[in-house]
């Protein structure tokens, strides 16, 4: 596959995230043409009035937008973020049972608009959802999946260069897992450079322990708890994240990034949808079968995917 030529991005949801994943992609130019969708009215026409006003200001993107399905037709990709946001105190599996509903009823909608589609899924809890909504369309794993723990992955690998005194590019660090409680880093596996995490010297001279590295990993876990407490929402950092998943599949990357597919038979774990290092590309995601977990990595990681196939069949049912 080659870039796609005269690309489009479909963001699904007018709401803090689609608004901010709009924003970042105009920004960043991550598609040709970038379309909001909406069945709110009022709302995403006012939204993409806003964004179109400073089109002369971000290149060569174009926006457009509306309440009609056929904002969507033509997609390369559609992002969605539609569905009942996180209040404060709310865990994301709390919000499973509405969204699942949302998800379920717009999904063959949005397909038949865009039937060539990749499909990402931001709208939480994000691993649940794909799960839902891959067997709602039938789509092959490699092109319905969520943008799972790539944020996560961003806010660790922030933390871990402050403390190391690098550039975040430097970090080679990555979140698996559910994207919520039960997710976890894989520190068997991360360096600075070449240097495994525990070795790096900081700037201070010192070096980082283990009960260091697992209060990091805590506060990245929890970080958006804390911003949804002090703000009502996070919207930035997944709309930076998101645009940056579109533009590895209308790139043609082939990135690894830690998004959530479904799983088939990988280390043990089978029809869950949890982020495992990832190759994205024009083709969809594709999960690194050859990913290394230490031994209590892989209990971690069983027991995340456990927790996400009860919330699935709870749904189910």
């Amino acid at each position: 596959m080659a870039v796609i030529e005269n690309s489009k991005v479909t963001i699904v949801g007018a709401g803090s995230v689609g608004s901010s994943t709009a924003y970042a992609a105009l920004i960043r130019g991550s598609a040709r043409h970038v379309a909001l969708y909406d069945i709110a009215t009022e709302k995403v026409e006012a939204e993409v009035l806003d964004l179109a006003h400073g089109t002369q200001f971000t290149g060569s993107s174009d926006i457009i937008g509306g309440s009609d399905l056929s904002v969507v037709e033509g997609s390369h990709v559609v992002v969605i973020t539609a569905g009942a946001k996180q209040n404060p105190g709310q865990t994301r599996i709390e919000l499973a049972g509405v969204n699942a509903g949302i998800m379920k009823k717009m999904m063959p909608q949005l397909l038949e608009a865009a039937p060539e589609a990749i499909y990402v899924i931001v709208t939480n809890p994000c691993d649940v959802l794909t799960v839902l909504a891959q067997e709602a369309t039938g789509l092959p794993p490699e092109r319905i999946f969520a943008s799972g723990t790539v944020l996560d992955t961003s806010r660790l690998r922030w933390k871990l260069a402050e403390r190391a005194g690098v550039s975040t590019g430097s970090v080679h660090a990555y979140i698996v897992g559910e994207h919520g409680d039960t997710e976890f880093p894989l520190w068997s596996r991360a360096t600075i450079g070449t240097v495994p995490i525990l070795d790096w010297v900081t700037p201070t001279g010192d070096r980082m322990s283990a009960a260091e590295l697992d209060q990091i990993a805590v506060d990245v876990r929890d970080a958006a708890y804390k911003v949804i407490q002090g703000k009502g929402a996070t919207n930035y950092a997944i709309g930076l994240s998101s645009a940056r998943i579109i533009e590895a599949i209308l790139h043609d990357e082939h990135a690894v990034m830690p998004v959530s597919a479904v799983l088939r038979d990988f280390h043990g774990v089978d029809g869950v949808a949890l982020s495992v290092p990832s190759v994205v590309s024009a083709t969809g995601a594709h999960p690194v079968r050859e990913t290394q977990f230490a031994s209590h990595e892989l209990d971690l990681f069983h027991r995340s995917a456990e927790a996400l196939r009860e919330v699935a069949d709870s749904l189910r049912s």
